[in-house]
């Protein structure tokens, strides 16, 4: 599995990602007001989720997401509630957009599950 550098990198003066993160590529169900919509995993992090969607999001929109998170031999299903914080088209030849969300909101040990997947991937 690929992962992103954490070292944090200026953009336009200060960096706002908190937390390391470390790509992904399984499936996530996210939670609109029109239902649920499947999505990819781009990467994650214990304070966030970016994914592909095939419909752009705007930003500060509240959703729900869920995903299968590989823990050891087996899987963890995560579930988190958040904010839209960006929201951009891939390409100007595909309909599909990248969307980040900030979790508000999970339980203290799908945080941890997260926690522990990004440091076995940074490790490896």
């Amino acid at each position: 599995m690929s992962h992103e550098d954490p070292t944090p990198k200026a953009t336009g003066g200060r960096e706002r990602r908190r937390h390391p993160r470390v790509r992904g590529d399984w499936p996530v169900t996210v939670e609109l007001p029109d239902g649920p919509h499947q999505a990819r995993v781009r990467d994650v992090s214990r304070g966030g989720v970016s994914f592909f969607l095939d419909r752009p999001i705007q930003e500060m929109t509240l959703l729900r997401v869920e995903f299968d998170l590989p823990a050891g031999a087996g899987i963890r299903r995560i579930r988190g509630t958040g904010a839209v914080v960006r929201c951009e088209r891939i390409s100007k030849a595909l309909d599909h957009y990248e969307v980040a969300v900030f979790l508000t909101d999970m339980a203290d040990p799908d945080r941890a599950s997260i926690d522990s997947f990004v440091d076995a991937a940074l490790m490896a």
